[in-house]
């Protein structure tokens, strides 16, 4: 069967302003009852969901569906790991008491159990027990990298490492040593001269750094690796950022659900005492009900309503066992709109952004139940650099992938890996980045920026590439500017931004982001109609754009109410709800990039995506070249197709790469790449971080154009 494609949905003028409430009333309620009609393709209409509030996929229940199969079909006599999610002021029963494995999960009001499979429905008939949840499983999802992406330009030129700010790793653990950790500044850290300024233990409870599998080293070095043993090449994005290391996963690499949810518990508790504003999630759990039900994804949105940015891995689950692409491998908690997530791109081994792509592997959307649009961006994921854990299961068995420093050494300091295990944490470092010059945003607004000043790639869906490849140069400069913008300003646009923002499923254009506007509030939620859900103010993002281009904005007063924004205009960029709950969003061209035309533009409800009705038609925007093959899965393959494998760090077999070194090769134009228009300078300014010899060696030769950085 060949699937249709849809095609985005126009709405003429849908930007509103307070002197157009009367036309926008009557737009919204024609524009709607015409619309639905593109429905009309299939035998019966579908009903429209109410964006960012629980829908019709969000079951009412006491055990889930994996424990009620256990309970009903398993062996009695065997034994499960399961979270208990107790009652308001509720108390575990008495006699289950004898079954609780640690510490309280109060970030859920939960407690994990070690129950036979015959007493799960009698634990679940007492009236203390809210849910009960399987404690299903998890695994685990350079120089090139922070030049592609323009972490180096903002390392070297605006001065940002990072520095003060505390990123959260839970992961495997941290290298008991390792030089590209070392400490360069006049802060105290309390494991000897590196910057790991907290490490617990949830797997085996030893009080020092290590680490036993060695993922956790790598991604923990993407992150904020200093390149000591390359003299610089292999930095990590924000090299002066301080590390939170929380072992979740053991020495293969695996763990469960409540060593997240209790390291999350733990964050909450001792965030300010270490100022921890980003938390690094590159591994995955299978996705088996809505993440409005998962104490998973809801322990996260706990962290994230506190003003901490949560940034997860897509997942590796972009092929089949075919080989073939497919649709719907994101990985929990990345399926939360409240989750920064993250897919994988590929240099392809240079450090030009020319020619990147995006890596086979990496998971599309939508998302399992609830058919969210994810990812939200994509950052360098393939044959990425970084450090290595001598002892460790990744540096005995990964031997062809370990690489050697500038110094001589008795060991390999680095390693190259593949996966969105390693795009993830190049977008925490950018978050680092971005708080550093801006510490006054919010999740909801970093996630806003790094969208907005992404770039788009041509013969990619936004199912695959988000809102676009990650532009740290760009996202820093934005975030830069808000924190000091004043009247008469000029936004520091760059021509490869995107200028998209992925609210939700629609797919945003049109309009200026206002820092100051209702919808980067902590409490609301990304992608709803209204501020409170079903209540509240229509959500705002900003000023409609007075011009097609959405450049040369000069900024005007800056109000609370998101009007106003750019000098001469009162057109609010936000959205508009009528009596009935019909929203008319934002732009003069909204694309719902899950549903496409199919329920008039919104959210289809009690409709599986993908799947084909009485007159053989496809819901949603399934395109015949990829592989859609839908359906449900209770094991640990949270893809909705063919593939064999879960293995979320590796994905397919042959996704490993490793390229040249090429750390000597002259900087790319920024005029190039980023589109400024440059001035170019002779000799780099003189900032306070240690410059990469890369630059320094280049810049002593090269004329390097670096586009007006500001």
């Amino acid at each position: 069967m060949t699937l249709p494609s849809t095609k985005a949905i126009v709405r003429q003028k849908a930007v509103w302003g307070p002197k157009r409430m009367l036309a926008a009333v009557a737009l919204v309620v024609f524009g709607f009852s015409t619309n639905s009609m593109a429905a009309g393709q299939h035998n019966q209409p579908a009903a429209h969901a109410k964006p960012g509030v629980p829908g019709a996929q969000v079951k009412n229940y006491k055990l889930d569906d994996e424990l009620t199969r256990r309970a009903t079909f398993g062996n009695p006599l065997s034994t499960t790991s399961v979270i208990v999610e107790l009652m308001p002021g509720a108390q575990l029963p008495i006699e289950f008491k004898k079954f609780a494995q640690g510490n309280k999960l109060d970030i859920i009001n939960g407690q994990v159990l070690q129950l036979s499979n015959g007493q799960l429905k009698k634990l679940a008939a007492y009236p203390e027990i809210f849910r009960v949840h399987d404690n299903r499983p998890l695994k685990t999802h350079n120089y090139r990298t922070s030049i592609t992406v323009g972490a180096a330009y903002v390392n070297y030129f605006l001065g940002y490492t990072g520095a003060g700010v505390g990123v959260a790793v839970l992961d495997s653990g941290i290298a008991t040593w390792h030089d590209d950790l070392t400490n360069k500044s006049t802060k105290l850290y309390p494991y000897g001269n590196q910057r790991v300024a907290k490490f617990v233990d949830f797997v085996n409870g030893r009080t020092l750094p290590y680490d036993d599998n060695g993922h956790g080293t790598h991604v923990g070095g993407i992150i904020l690796g200093n390149g000591y043993d390359s003299q610089g090449a292999k930095s990590g994005i924000a090299p002066g950022a301080s590390l939170v290391s929380l072992k979740v996963l053991d020495a293969n690499g695996q763990g469960t659900i409540s060593n997240i949810i209790a390291a999350l518990n733990w964050i909450i508790a001792n965030r300010t005492t270490y100022n921890i504003r980003v938390v690094n999630l590159s591994v995955g759990a299978p996705i088996r009900e809505s993440y409005w039900t998962d104490p998973l994804t809801l322990a996260v949105k706990k962290v994230t309503d506190l003003g901490i940015t949560v940034v997860a891995a897509a997942g590796n689950l972009g092929k089949n066992g075919a080989g073939q692409l497919q649709r719907g491998g994101i990985t929990a908690p990345g399926n939360a709109p409240w989750v920064l997530t993250v897919g994988a791109s590929s240099t392809m081994g240079t450090i030009t952004r020319t020619d990147d792509t995006m890596a086979a592997f990496s998971s599309s959307g939508p998302t399992a139940v609830d058919f969210g649009a994810k990812p939200d961006l994509v950052a360098p994921g393939t044959g990425t650099v970084s450090l290595a854990a001598p002892g460790s299961t990744f540096y005995a068995t990964k031997t062809p992938y370990l690489l050697a420093g500038s110094l001589s050494l008795g060991v390999m300091p680095y390693l190259a890996l593949s996966g969105t295990s390693m795009a993830a944490p190049v977008v925490s470092g950018t978050v680092a980045l971005m708080l550093q010059a801006n510490p006054n945003l919010t999740p909801n607004l970093i996630k806003a920026i790094l969208q907005y000043t992404a770039e788009e790639y041509r013969g990619y869906t936004s199912l695959r590439q988000g809102a676009g490849f990650l532009n740290t140069l760009g996202a820093v400069r934005l975030a830069k500017f808000y924190a000091s913008n004043a009247v008469g300003s000029s936004m520091p646009i760059q021509p490869v931004w995107s200028r998209v923002v992925l609210w939700g499923n629609h797919r945003l254009k049109g309009g200026y982001l206002n820092p100051r506007a209702n919808a980067w509030a902590t409490n609301v939620v990304w992608g709803t109609a209204k501020t409170l859900g079903l209540d509240g103010e229509n959500v705002l993002w900003g000023t409609a754009c007075g011009d097609a281009s959405c450049q040369n904005v000069v900024w005007g007063t800056n109000d609370s109410t998101g009007g106003n924004l750019v000098q001469g205009s009162n057109l609010v960029w936000g959205t508009s709800v009528d009596a009935l709950s019909n929203v008319v969003w934002g732009t003069s061209v909204d694309e719902n990039v899950v549903w496409g035309t199919d329920c008039g533009g919104a959210d289809c409800e009690n409709v599986v995506w993908g799947t084909a009705d009485l007159g053989n038609v496809v819901w949603g925007t399934a395109d015949g070249s990829e592989n859609v093959l839908w359906g449900t899965s209770n094991d640990a393959n949270v893809v909705w197709g063919t593939s064999a494998d879960d293995d979320v760090t590796w994905g397919v077999s042959g996704d490993v790469a490793t390229f040249g070194d090429d750390s000597q090769e002259p900087l790319p134009s920024v005029q190039i790449e980023f589109g400024d228009p440059a001035p170019l300078i002779e000799s780099a300014p003189t900032v306070p971080i240690d410059p990469s010899p890369g630059i320094t060696s280049v810049t002593s030769t090269t004329t390097v154009s670096v586009g007006g950085i500001q």
